[in-house]
């Protein structure tokens, strides 16, 4: 079951973090980046999952600091996840309200800053041994694309359908980058084929898997976009890309 611990972020704030101990010595550390609707229940089942498999797993919460705190992420969460579209379409300025401290240049400054600093606390534990990996999803993989840019102790990153960074920050990544994407995800499928070149020409080593019967968000198991094939297929790739990386 879950820890939580608390650290501070780089301007003192408190940070909480959820960690969750493999049964005996790591295989490698790993940071679990929450999609959009903060630190779920599913981001912690997923945690537990990577815990099984020997990881040990740290979880922050970095959207309670830009005030969507989890129980509001899971309230939104479950207003654009029900099936009547009369309430999704009565839910979506509240979402937009919600979110717009997150989208601003400041809080992306302050999130990765925070994500530094648990990397910091991750690094320091027994038996993980510089073996570090990044995983997120929607918000949590653009995370980790700007993760892997801050921060070269990182030596894997599997960024689920998020935005890539800017062509100029792509040099900073020096981790291999597994991405995964469903491609009824327009906006990210768009983008893709400049972002496969942008990387190439960055030298990084990037791999993208595009699932043609998937959208976005397909790996959550909680959400109404779940495609349980292909998100069987993508957590087997990602345990595969993590353990050649971080062995």
């Amino acid at each position: 079951m879950p820890e939580t611990i608390s650290l501070a972020a780089a301007d003192g704030r408190p940070l909480d973090v959820a960690v969750v101990r493999p049964t005996g010595d790591p295989v490698g550390g790993l940071v679990v980046i929450h999609e959009i609707w903060g630190l779920s229940a599913h981001i912690l089942d997923v945690a537990e999952r990577f815990a099984a498999e020997g990881y040990l797993v740290v979880a922050p919460d970095i959207l309670s600091h830009g005030g969507v705190a989890p129980a509001l992420g899971s309230e939104l969460f479950a207003l654009m996840n029900d099936p009547d579209e009369a309430v999704r379409v009565a839910a979506q300025p509240r979402l937009r309200d919600a979110l717009t401290a997150v989208r601003s240049s400041e809080y992306a400054e302050w999130a990765v800053g925070a994500l530094q600093r648990v990397v910091d606390w991750l690094g320091d534990q027994p038996g993980v041994d510089g073996r570090l990996g990044a995983v997120g999803f929607c918000f949590g993989g653009t995370y980790t694309f700007l993760l892997a840019a801050a921060d070269d102790r990182i030596r894997a990153a599997v960024p689920f359908y998020g935005s890539a960074p800017a062509p100029d920050r792509m040099h900073d990544i020096q981790a291999p980058v597994l991405a995964l994407y469903g491609a009824h995800d327009p906006t990210l499928i768009d983008a893709l084929p400049s972002v496969r070149e942008d990387m190439a020409e960055a030298g990084v080593d990037f791999e993208a898997v595009v699932y043609p019967d998937a959208g976005h968000a397909f790996f959550n198991d909680t959400g109404s976009r779940f495609r349980p094939d292909e998100a069987a297929d993508a957590w087997r790739r990602t345990l595969a890309f993590l353990s050649a990386r971080l062995a």
